[in-house]
Protein backbone atom coordinates (compact mmCIF):
# COMPACT_ATOMS: atom_id res chain seq x y z
CA UNK A 1 0.00 0.00 0.00
CA UNK A 2 2.99 2.17 0.40
CA UNK A 3 4.34 1.91 -3.15
CA UNK A 4 0.85 3.08 -4.44
CA UNK A 5 1.31 6.51 -2.45
CA UNK A 6 4.41 6.82 -3.68
CA UNK A 7 3.95 6.02 -7.43
CA UNK A 8 0.24 9.03 -6.73
CA UNK A 9 2.95 11.71 -5.33
CA UNK A 10 4.89 10.97 -8.69
CA UNK A 11 1.84 11.51 -10.86
CA UNK A 12 0.47 14.74 -8.95
CA UNK A 13 4.39 16.33 -8.97
CA UNK A 14 4.46 15.68 -12.66
CA UNK A 15 1.21 16.95 -13.24
CA UNK A 16 2.36 20.08 -11.59
CA UNK A 17 5.77 20.90 -13.74
CA UNK A 18 3.44 19.55 -16.36
CA UNK A 19 0.87 22.86 -15.72
CA UNK A 20 4.38 24.86 -14.57
CA UNK A 21 5.81 24.26 -17.91
CA UNK A 22 2.68 24.93 -19.83
CA UNK A 23 2.52 28.73 -18.31
CA UNK A 24 6.24 29.56 -18.83
CA UNK A 25 5.57 28.61 -22.05
CA UNK A 26 2.72 30.25 -22.77
CA UNK A 27 4.67 34.26 -21.19
CA UNK A 28 7.24 33.29 -23.19
CA UNK A 29 5.49 32.86 -26.30
CA UNK A 30 2.82 35.58 -26.18
CA UNK A 31 5.34 38.03 -25.43
CA UNK A 32 5.72 40.72 -28.32
CA UNK A 33 9.65 41.29 -30.04
CA UNK A 34 9.59 44.93 -29.72
CA UNK A 35 10.86 47.36 -32.76
CA UNK A 36 12.12 50.43 -30.54
CA UNK A 37 13.51 51.94 -27.83
CA UNK A 38 12.64 54.89 -25.81
CA UNK A 39 14.69 56.96 -23.86
CA UNK A 40 13.46 58.66 -20.78
CA UNK A 41 15.71 61.13 -18.32
CA UNK A 42 14.27 62.20 -15.48
CA UNK A 43 10.72 61.18 -17.25
CA UNK A 44 11.25 63.58 -20.23
CA UNK A 45 11.43 61.50 -23.25
CA UNK A 46 15.26 61.79 -24.68
CA UNK A 47 14.87 59.47 -28.24
CA UNK A 48 13.55 56.92 -29.71
CA UNK A 49 16.25 54.31 -30.98
CA UNK A 50 15.24 51.16 -33.53
CA UNK A 51 15.87 48.00 -32.28
CA UNK A 52 16.91 46.97 -36.20
CA UNK A 53 19.73 49.23 -36.15
CA UNK A 54 23.20 48.60 -34.53
CA UNK A 55 24.49 51.81 -32.49
CA UNK A 56 25.71 52.95 -28.99
CA UNK A 57 23.67 55.80 -27.58
CA UNK A 58 25.51 58.01 -24.98
CA UNK A 59 22.93 59.03 -22.10
CA UNK A 60 23.99 62.13 -20.17
CA UNK A 61 21.92 63.37 -17.23
CA UNK A 62 22.21 65.67 -14.55
CA UNK A 63 23.99 63.11 -12.49
CA UNK A 64 26.06 61.00 -14.76
CA UNK A 65 26.72 59.10 -17.53
CA UNK A 66 25.19 55.65 -19.72
CA UNK A 67 26.20 53.94 -22.26
CA UNK A 68 23.24 52.22 -24.48
CA UNK A 69 24.30 49.59 -26.85
CA UNK A 70 21.22 48.42 -29.27
CA UNK A 71 22.84 45.37 -31.38
CA UNK A 72 21.19 42.43 -33.11
CA UNK A 73 17.76 43.24 -32.07
CA UNK A 74 18.51 43.85 -28.02
CA UNK A 75 19.24 46.80 -25.86
CA UNK A 76 22.05 46.28 -23.12
CA UNK A 77 23.42 48.89 -20.72
CA UNK A 78 27.00 49.10 -21.42
CA UNK A 79 28.60 51.15 -19.01
CA UNK A 80 27.19 53.49 -16.12
CA UNK A 81 29.57 56.02 -13.66
CA UNK A 82 26.80 55.09 -10.99
CA UNK A 83 27.86 53.00 -7.96
CA UNK A 84 25.75 50.00 -8.10
CA UNK A 85 25.98 49.20 -11.80
CA UNK A 86 22.51 47.73 -11.53
CA UNK A 87 21.52 48.89 -15.31
CA UNK A 88 24.69 47.21 -16.61
CA UNK A 89 24.17 43.66 -14.38
CA UNK A 90 20.23 43.28 -15.69
CA UNK A 91 21.45 42.18 -19.18
CA UNK A 92 19.65 42.50 -22.81
CA UNK A 93 16.22 43.59 -23.11
CA UNK A 94 14.02 43.12 -26.31
CA UNK A 95 10.51 42.32 -25.71
CA UNK A 96 7.64 44.77 -25.63
CA UNK A 97 7.37 46.56 -22.41
CA UNK A 98 10.99 45.37 -20.97
CA UNK A 99 13.15 48.00 -19.31
CA UNK A 100 16.17 48.84 -18.10
CA UNK A 101 16.32 51.44 -15.19
CA UNK A 102 19.32 53.39 -13.94
CA UNK A 103 18.14 54.77 -10.45
CA UNK A 104 20.69 56.87 -9.39
CA UNK A 105 20.76 58.68 -12.89
CA UNK A 106 16.95 58.41 -13.46
CA UNK A 107 17.54 57.06 -16.81
CA UNK A 108 14.81 54.27 -18.36
CA UNK A 109 15.02 52.66 -21.10
CA UNK A 110 11.48 51.04 -22.23
CA UNK A 111 11.17 48.63 -25.31
CA UNK A 112 8.42 49.77 -27.40
CA UNK A 113 6.76 49.14 -30.69
CA UNK A 114 7.48 51.76 -33.56
CA UNK A 115 7.56 55.62 -32.77
CA UNK A 116 4.67 55.91 -35.87
CA UNK A 117 2.43 53.03 -34.02
CA UNK A 118 2.93 54.37 -30.29
CA UNK A 119 1.18 57.79 -31.60
CA UNK A 120 -1.42 56.29 -33.53
CA UNK A 121 -2.29 54.34 -30.37
CA UNK A 122 -2.05 57.26 -27.95
CA UNK A 123 -5.04 59.13 -26.52
CA UNK A 124 -4.90 62.35 -26.20
CA UNK A 125 -6.87 64.11 -22.83
CA UNK A 126 -9.97 65.95 -23.96
CA UNK A 127 -10.74 69.20 -21.44
CA UNK A 128 -14.28 70.32 -20.84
Amino acid sequence: MHKKNVSYDVILIAVFMLIGGLIIGFILLSSHKGKSVEVRIDGKIQGYYSLNENRTVNISSATGENILVIENGQAYMKDADCPDKLCVRQGSVSKDGQSIICLPHKVVVEVTGNESEKKQNSTDIIVK
